[in-house]
């Protein structure tokens, strides 16, 4: 009988034993989410001093690394962007073929129109538009929001005119001179989009238009072991 209660005793020990190892065990930690896309006034995390980026396109794939210490302001919302999935179906509206190729406008206006008023100041230019160089695109003195594009080119000229860029294509630039500039710049200069219709109408209009735009498919952030 003593035996029995002996274990019993053995049991329920064992058993709060248990349950005060399972109250010491740390709490798994959860990543927290990525902000959308949709609502930009999230979207302002410091960018690594070095990343990279996979672009996936209707030619293919290409990478481009982003060096932060270039251009600060720049490299924090491309990184933003990039890792919330603004890089959805969004088109290369304006290729001008020994120039660039220019892209950023979302698909979607209502998302377009958000991000209008999401401007970033500027950077000193501290590289130069040579080559496979990203940029982002601006009208004027603080004006930059979601417009980028790649150099064709040497496109130095560009230096003095405030356009800093804040990273390099450095696989697949080949896959970039492929990128389709049958359309050439916009009107009034050429018979590609305007820009104030990609923004009002988004891809509906680009593609009833202009169907043989490329666009990307979708970007990624690379980690470490997939560079």
């Amino acid at each position: 009988m003593k035996a029995i209660h002996l274990l019993c005793a053995l049991g329920v020990f064992a058993a709060v034993a248990a349950t005060q190892a399972d109250d010491a065990k740390p709490e798994a930690k959860t990543a927290p989410a990525t902000p959308s896309f949709t609502d930009p006034s999230k979207l302002t995390e410091q960018a690594p001093e070095t990343f990279k980026v996979q672009f996936d396109t209707t030619k293919g794939k290409f990478v481009i690394e982003v060096t932060r210490s270039l251009a600060p302001k720049g490299a924090d919302r491309f990184y933003n962007m990039a890792r919330s999935g603004y890089f959805k179906d969004v088109a290369f509206f304006r290729v001008v073929p020994g120039f660039m190729c220019q892209f950023g406008i979302h698909g979607d206006p209502a998302v377009s129109a958000k991000w209008r008023e999401a401007n970033i100041g500027d950077d000193p230019v501290k590289g130069s538009n040579t080559r496979g160089t990203i940029t982002f695109a601006t009208a004027g003195p603080n004006t930059r929001t979601t417009q980028l594009f790649i150099n064709f080119g040497d496109n130095s000229r560009l230096d003095g005119m405030g356009f800093s860029p804040f990273g390099k294509v450095v696989k697949g630039m080949e896959v970039v001179d492929k990128i389709n500039g049958e359309y050439g710049d916009g009107a009034p200069y050429g018979r590609g989009p305007d820009q104030q219709r990609v923004q009002m109408q988004g891809n509906e209009y680009l593609k009833k238009d202009f169907p043989n735009l490329d666009y990307i498919k979708s970007a990624t952030l690379l980690t470490n072991s997939s560079k």
